[in-house]
């Protein structure tokens, strides 16, 4: 097996890694809600999630398309920039998960991702010029910030509101026939939930992936038919085999379960009944399905159910929302992409010498 080809290889087996842990990190968002409120012990709501999980991730790839033809210029890209990247990521995934914070496995890539490039650039011989920090001001990586604070506004705007309609239907109706009537609905929601975080999420991967074939191909000179690319080989088509892995890989890790994060999400941040998990995971579906086949932008589901859960919860009144602990998400969700992108420079570094620019 030739040089490239390894890397190539490695590249293919980071991704993996990096979408089984994005499905236990991001396990929480599918399911924290409905196992918090006893609809679904916790081993069925994990099978479920997986499942739909799975499913989720064949429902398009204009987030892939967002992640591989948007940030970086696939001219300037090398598996190196790519392994780097994801381990940038990995390695935030994996401090996030450890201390239970519901941090944005969507955002990590992208971070990690820019890293890297500015340091293959710096490597290159590049200055400290714009030319340099370029991808920072590209087209994927500002859809990304926008949606980094548009999609938790409108979780927590449409959760809000959403729990105050709800609340006014079933306003004469007895507790008892509320909490059975939203435990069924909630199946329905968490299910919808679980199909939407893979539907977004499993297509970061995918992009990378595609990504890393294409540079690996153009060092060589050309390109196989599987990728479809235009006529100036700057567009291409997410192979069929490359969704089918990183579906299999975040169904399997999601599979496997977050619970560090989903006792944070399920109990610190408000204390939930039936008719709130299925507001907060109605929302959370709603914003993710508008931002994945609307806008084709990689959002994270953790801010927007977070976010939902805050709305729904502040419905009710201020102060039953546990504001330390959401100062606390917030402070990760702003921290994600600086600090990927920083590990994925320092890992870019130290792989070069290694496997090469």
């Amino acid at each position: 097996m030739g040089e490239g080809l390894a890397l190539l290889v490695l590249v293919v087996a980071l991704a993996v890694v990096f979408d089984y842990i994005n499905g236990f990190h991001d396990t929480a968002n599918a399911i924290a809600t409905v196992v918090s409120t006893n609809v679904l012990s916790p081993r069925t709501a994990v099978l479920l999630a997986g499942i739909f999980n799975f499913g989720g991730a064949f429902m398009g790839t204009g987030v892939a398309k967002t992640i591989s033809e948007g940030i970086a210029d696939p001219e300037h890209v090398t598996e190196t920039v790519i392994a780097a990247a994801l381990l940038g990521a990995i390695t935030w995934n994996l401090i996030t998960w450890y201390f239970g914070i519901p941090s944005s496995s969507s955002h990590a890539p992208v971070g990690g991702l820019c890293g890297s490039v500015i340091a293959h650039r710096l490597v290159g011989g590049g200055g400290l010029d714009r030319e340099t920090f370029s991808v920072l001001g590209s087209q994927g990586v500002i859809t990304t910030v926008k949606f980094l604070v548009i999609s938790p506004i409108c979780g927590l705007v449409v959760g809000f509101f959403l729990m105050i309609l709800l609340t006014w239907m079933v306003r004469a109706a007895s507790p008892t026939f509320v909490n059975k009537g939203f435990r069924g609905l909630q199946l329905v929601s968490s299910c919808s939930m679980a199909l939407s975080h893979g539907s977004n999420d499993a297509q970061k991967a995918m992009g990378i992936v595609t990504l890393a074939c294409v540079a690996y191909f153009r060092s060589k000179g050309h390109f196989p038919d599987w990728l479809h690319l235009d006529h100036e080989g700057k567009k291409y088509e997410i192979p069929v085999w490359v969704m089918a892995t990183c579906a299999t890989a975040m169904g399997l890790g999601t599979s496997a379960g977050g619970w560090r994060i989903m006792k944070t999400m399920g109990h610190k941040i408000i204390k939930l009944k039936p008719i709130h998990g299925f507001a907060a995971e109605t929302t959370g579906a709603l914003v993710i399905q508008v931002a994945t086949h609307v806008f084709k932008a990689p959002v994270s589901t953790t801010h927007v159910i977070s976010a939902a859960i805050m709305g729904v919860g502040a419905s009710r009144r201020i102060s039953a929302v546990r504001w330390g602990i959401a100062g606390n998400i917030f402070v990760a969700w702003v921290l994600t992409i600086p600090i990927s992108s920083l590990v994925g420079a320092v890992c870019y570094f130290v792989l070069s010498p290694v496997l090469g620019k």
